[in-house]
């Protein structure tokens, strides 16, 4: 069997990567639309800051739908992205940690960790054609 790659035609590695990335891109469309419902109820609020903060969620949304979307579909320029996004969890949980809530900090990091580790596992990584 030397010389032989073995296929992997549906790795749970990333699987659940993919589950995990589209759990996170509707977690960030809820407090998106929680931004838009508070931008358009609040009194006191600056229309410059409060728009540009619901349009980085928005795009923040798309992004990660779409990184999901290409990872699923094994495209091999989607990983870097992926572990981009999870970057990203991991520092929004360590400024949670800062200035609380403590435990969803703690619950970002651990997914941010969880899924990059997913991501660049063997099975994953093979099943990009990575490898």
């Amino acid at each position: 069997m030397t010389g032989e790659k073995s296929v992997v035609d549906n790795p749970s590695t990333l699987v659940w990567a993919v589950r995990l990335l589209y759990l996170e891109c509707a977690a960030l469309a809820a407090l998106t639309v929680w931004l838009v419902v508070q931008d358009l109820t609040s009194d006191d609020v600056n229309i410059g800051v409060a728009a540009s903060l619901t349009v980085f969620a928005a795009v923040g949304v798309a992004f990660i739908f779409f990184v999901a979307r290409f990872l699923g579909q094994r495209r091999r320029g989607s990983r870097g992205p992926a572990i981009v996004i999870q970057l990203f969890v991991i520092a929004t949980g360590g400024f949670l940690i800062q200035v609380n809530p403590l435990w969803l900090g703690v619950v970002l990091m651990a997914l941010g960790v969880l899924v990059g580790l997913l991501v660049v596992l063997p099975a994953s990584t093979r099943a990009l054609g990575i490898d």
